[in-house]
């Protein structure tokens, strides 16, 4: 009998961005070095340093949620359920193909339903507690996704959430990953965060990050010597998560497989801790198998901030050698989308190995990160092969994820 863990391969992909609503919409921008970033709109940000975002494009929750289910949820609620429901869709799930209790979730959030909450709490400041929503009890929470796309999608099996910033949309994934392999057939798992609300912005500027650029084509400049922080962004991706035999076995589309994966943290330094994101890269490279040389890209976490741009542009030298893989930040078009950020970072490198194309970094000037193959403004042509996705979080998580193409 062989011991060997089962694979967990990704079925089906559902991404809601800045620059796309839509898988598809997704991509094509992407491809086409389309932006989302832009002053926001949302609420008025005139009384703050920062004022541009990655917001949905013409996001209208009642196209795609019965009109019961509005009042009862955030905003980046109705984005992860609209995009679980498209990830359903396209891994073509015949009904009754699996049990109930068979399948789960996993998702990550940052913040949790900020808007909702500061609502109701204006509300109760300015109204009286009787006017505020009942859905208050579990609307602002971070588990909300998690619940509220196991109902609507009939999920009974595994079910839990990961906070871990940026770095938990990866955290997320390979919780699916460990679910697969524990005998679950199906699990929905990605992350969407949306918190652009005074509440939300004031909780972002806390630690300096945001950029206060003006202009969107240079506000967001990862591993540029010009750069002065990031701009955020609203919205993920979500992604099913099955076992490979039992997926192939009912016929399903096959993206890619899972390979390899790793968290580490960066403890301290005043007690001696020592930045954890090289272990965490090399990590997920042994997990899955492959050696640095078989990575046929990168796609980067990109800050925006100088000296940690730097420290991970001097992991990707050390693990790979000096511009020996392509490196790309995509996220340079959406902004930063906290828990959403990793998991569209894995739809791309999906869609990349079955486009046979790496997509691009936008306004980044050429030579801008000394010893970085970075792929600038254009796709590039490619052989598909593993590929690497890191992501850090605020506090000093890091994570990483290596996908493997799908077999013939």
């Amino acid at each position: 009998m062989s011991t060997q863990a089962p694979s967990a391969v990704v079925t089906g992909i559902g991404v809601a961005a800045p620059n796309g609503l839509g898988t598809e919409d997704f991509w094509a921008a992407t491809l086409q070095g389309r932006s989302g970033i832009r002053a926001v709109e949302r609420f008025d940000t005139s009384g703050y340093p920062a004022r541009l975002g990655g917001e949905l494009p013409d996001f209208d929750p009642a196209e795609h949620l019965p009109g019961r289910l509005i009042p009862q949820t955030d905003r980046m609620t109705q984005i992860a359920l609209t995009a679980a429901a498209w990830a359903m869709d396209d891994c073509r799930l015949a009904e009754d193909t699996y049990d109930t209790d068979e399948m789960g979730v996993a998702t990550s959030s940052s913040f949790g339903g900020f808007e909702f909450g500061q609502r109701e709490l204006d509300k109760l400041w300015s109204e009286g507690p009787e006017h505020v929503s009942v859905y208050m009890s579990f609307a602002w929470f971070y588990a909300v996704n998690t619940g509220q796309i196991s109902i609507r999608q009939d999920l009974r099996g595994p079910a839990g959430v990961v906070v871990a910033d940026q770095a938990g949309g990866l955290d997320a994934l390979a919780q699916a990953r460990r679910s697969i392999r524990k005998g679950s057939r199906l699990i929905v798992s990605g992350g969407v965060d949306s918190s652009f609300c005074p509440y939300g912005w004031v909780s972002r500027m806390s630690d300096g990050g945001l950029s206060p650029g003006a202009d969107p084509d240079s506000a967001y400049l990862p591993f540029d010597e010009r750069a002065s922080g990031y701009v955020p962004g609203e919205g993920g991706s979500i992604l099913v998560v099955e076992d490979a035999d039992t997926a192939r076995a009912r016929g399903a589309h096959v993206y890619g497989e899972i390979a390899g994966y790793s968290a580490t943290f960066d403890a301290a330094a005043h007690r001696g801790g020592v930045p954890g994101l090289r272990r965490a890269v090399q990590n997920a490279l042994r997990d899955a198998g492959e050696p640095a040389e078989q990575i046929g890209v990168v796609f980067a976490d990109g800050s925006g901030d100088l000296a940690q741009d730097e420290a991970e542009a001097a992991v990707i030298r050390e693990v790979f050698g000096p511009g020996r893989v392509p490196v790309t930040i995509p996220k340079t078009m959406t902004g930063r989308m906290s828990s959403g950020a990793a998991p569209t970072d894995l739809a791309c490198a999906l869609l990349a190995m079955r486009e046979r194309l790496i997509p691009p970094t936008i306004n980044v000037r050429p030579g801008s990160a000394p010893g970085l193959d970075l792929v600038i403004d254009r796709p590039r042509p490619w052989e598909p092969r593993a590929a690497l996705v890191i992501a850090r979080g605020r506090g000093g998580f890091n994570s990483a994820m290596v996908l493997r193409p799908a077999r013939a």
